[in-house]
């Protein structure tokens, strides 16, 4: 087999087989993130190209199965897909989220600090197993919890909190405009288009 054609083989199909993978893997890790959290019409969308690099790459596997390169590919292909499906999710910031803190000692300062960046949130008396709490509910842009959570570490660093997503909310104090996330490309497209 002369040289070229073993490249071919052996690097240039594993690499594309790969590439594919990551591909589709990716949008498919983004198209059930963004079903979950409510972008009904983009799902469908993402699950079309989803499935055409599925086939380009699922075909070139089959038309070449004495090649174990191919497989390899194919597995690492998805494993990374996964990866950076999350990663990409994660620097989106997509979505609302709960955030629950228990204050156990003054939460004055963290407080004012919400109320400043104008952001919405409850305050309750609370009891835990020995002593008096305060128990802190704000739903949030996911995209806010980048200032928040400094800032409570930062005033109030023992306080206990998790965070929870949330698929839909209504009413509350929310700092600047909710638009739906596929309005927001369209709009950053015309922007850059000017």
């Amino acid at each position: 087999m002369p040289n070229s054609e073993l490249l071919y083989s052996w690097l240039f199909i594993p690499f594309l087989i790969f590439a594919a993978r990551i591909c589709d893997v990716t949008i498919g890790t983004m198209r059930v993130i963004f079903l979950a959290k409510g972008y009904k019409r983009l799902a469908p969308f993402l699950g079309f190209f989803e499935v055409i690099i599925w086939l380009v790459a699922i075909r070139q596997v089959m038309m070449h199965l004495e090649n174990a390169a191919c497989f390899l590919a194919y597995g690492l292909g998805f494993a990374t897909g996964n990866y950076v499906g999350m990663m990409l999710e994660e620097k989106l910031s997509l979505g609302l989220v709960i955030l629950r803190i228990v204050f156990r000692k003054n939460s004055d300062d963290f407080i004012n600090f919400m109320r400043k960046s104008n952001m919405g949130y409850t305050l309750i008396d609370g009891e835990g197993n020995s002593e008096k709490v305060k128990i802190f509910l704000s739903v949030l842009k996911r995209s806010n919890l980048k200032e928040v959570l400094p800032a409570l570490r930062n005033y109030n660093p023992g306080a206990f909190y998790t965070i929870e997503d949330v698929k839909n909310a209504s009413e509350g104090i929310f700092r600047g405009a909710e638009a739906p996330f596929i309005k927001n490309i369209f709009r950053k497209m015309r922007i850059k288009g000017k």
